[in-house]
């Protein structure tokens, strides 16, 4: 398949801007950076939109956080106990935390905040079931009973990836887990100005003050997160083009994610530098919802399998550079120790569109629409729905090819409702490499169906029965053999259809130092 050309001929020295000029920062205490896309919700805990993590990591902060290595470290917490045969634990909060209201930062708030949080995300799920009772032993120690030892306590707490495990006051952490915080009151580095965001354009953050850094080196996520700029902007800028004039003429510091087709041009701009930003790279998936025709039926999914060409689908967003995906994928992050080749075989031959058009009859399709959610303002995924929608076509389907921003897809996809009342079948998402490394952490992997799982809502009582497995796993052996029986039973029940992983670069101005590897953090960045 041929990519897509996504400059459409501009010359590399004359992009013209599509919109207004956006005035260049003033000074040297403001930093402008492009997000990948808008952040139309706020809530971390509510979705897990990754510009919304992002965002949410500006203003609050969590009990533990991951180093560059992953190992989780202390954040807000000063230390933690392990007793009673590793059945009761306490973290005690460092001194001199407060929220961004003035008032202490309590262990009733991380308490509320915790709940919210489990209530949500499956790390927290899978903490939860093995915890007798979560409480505030004083202002600030936090103390878990739990049923079972579960040394991956830390791990949980620290997680850097959606859903993000954030610590917020009390009145906003006892908001329904299913309902949006609006609010925005952290104890972070960064204040959110809520009077200056212009939804699709604008989100602003400025310095907090009051904000006091470990003082241990910045590494990962960890340690000392000292601020070097007043005020940052994030300039949201859908229209590739007008990013890429923007970069070059030096109207902003930093783009989180261009298109790999951009990359020749940046790397003749002396002003500026790229690297890769998240090595673990991003796992790009076919969410299929369970609840509805065509794909509540097994059969019909798995024929999927014998008409996906990875490849299609990574050239449409990775370029030909073999160096930037890896296909075939299966459900774990290649290259990680849970990653194997068990049931890959679907993924070899050519791929014959007319056989599987033959077989999704015989499982029983019967011309039903198949919506498929495509966001115009995310350009990798947009190219990967419209090789979807291609794909689907030839075997078949009546596909619906609805186009639409990602924030309203974030807020879709949330619906288990049928077609005529706002439902979808299909949608295409990426997840970084480190949320599928193994299964605890790893949401698409679940099988909890309607009642307890997320958008698509599978299940699959076997998945979960070898999770369950797995988490207690004596070693290292133990735990790659129950993930190849994941994998096995994934390309059976069919939670996703993995559909490649590939790598991108971000780039910045030569002169913004101290951005670190992994999402985009602000603290450490500067300007020299």
């Amino acid at each position: 398949m041929q990519r897509r050309n996504l400059l459409k001929g501009a010359g590399a020295a004359g992009l013209a801007l599509s919109a207004p000029s956006i005035v260049a920062a003033q000074g040297s205490r403001v930093l402008k950076f492009i997000p990948h896309a808008d952040v139309t919700i706020l809530d971390t805990i509510w979705t897990t939109a990754y510009i919304s993590r992002n965002h949410s990591g500006m203003i609050f902060e969590t009990l533990f956080s991951q180093d560059s290595e992953y190992a989780p470290k202390p954040q807000m917490a000063a230390g933690m106990t392990v007793e009673d045969g590793g059945k009761r634990v306490r973290i005690t909060l460092r001194d001199g935390l407060k929220w961004h209201d003035g008032t202490p930062v309590l262990a009733r708030d991380c308490v509320a905040s915790i709940k919210r949080w489990a209530a949500r995300d499956t790390f927290g799920q899978t903490l939860m079931v093995r915890t007798d009772e979560l409480s505030a032993v004083d202002d600030k120690t936090i103390q878990f009973r739990l049923k079972v030892p579960f040394p991956l306590l830390p791990d949980a707490l620290a997680k850097a990836t959606t859903n993000y495990p954030v610590m917020m006051p009390e009145r906003l952490a006892m908001t329904d887990p299913h309902k949006q915080v609006s609010e925005m009151v952290g104890s972070g580095p960064f204040r959110f100005k809520a009077d200056e965001r212009i939804p699709g354009a604008r989100v602003a953050y400025e310095r907090n003050p009051a904000y006091i850094p470990r003082n241990e080196p910045m590494d990962g996520a960890s340690g000392g997160r000292v601020v070097h700029f007043d005020r940052v902007e994030w300039i949201v800028m859908p229209d590739t083009a007008t990013a890429a004039a923007a970069m070059q003429n030096g109207e902003v510091d930093w783009w989180e994610n261009p298109q790999n087709d951009l990359l020749p041009l940046f790397q003749r701009n002396n002003n500026l530098a790229m690297f890769n930003l998240n090595p673990t790279g991003s796992m790009s998936c076919m969410r299929l919802n369970h609840l509805l025709p065509p794909f509540n039926n097994p059969a019909i999914r798995r024929a999927l399998f014998k008409a996906i060409d990875q490849n299609d689908f990574m050239a449409a967003v990775a370029g030909d550079d073999p160096a930037n995906r890896t296909v075939p994928s299966g459900f774990f992050t290649p290259g990680t120790p849970m990653a194997s080749d068990a049931g890959m075989d679907v993924y070899k031959g050519k791929r014959d569109f007319e056989a599987v058009k033959k077989e999704i009859i015989a499982a029983g399709y019967k011309g039903e629409k198949v919506v498929l959610m495509a966001p115009t303002d995310i350009i990798t995924l947009k190219a990967m729905a419209d090789v979807a929608a291609d794909m689907l076509t030839k075997v078949g389907f009546n596909v619906d090819y609805t186009a639409m921003d990602w924030g309203s897809v974030v807020q879709r996809r949330a619906k288990k409702e049928p077609l005529d009342q706002g439902g979808w079948n299909i949608f295409i998402t990426t997840w970084t490499g480190d949320d599928h490394f193994n299964p605890v952490g790893h949401l698409f992997l679940r099988g909890l169906g309607a009642e307890g799982g997320t958008m698509g809502w599978p299940r699959s009582e076997r998945i979960e029965t070898l999770r369950d497995e797995w988490i207690v796993a004596p070693d290292l052996s133990a735990q790659k053999r129950l993930a190849t029986e994941i994998q096995k039973q994934a390309f059976v029940d069919v939670p996703f259809v993995p559909l490649g992983q590939f790598k991108g670069q971000t780039v910045h101005k030569k002169n913004i130092t101290g951005i670190q590897r992994g999402w985009p953090m602000f603290w450490g960045v500067k300007r020299v």
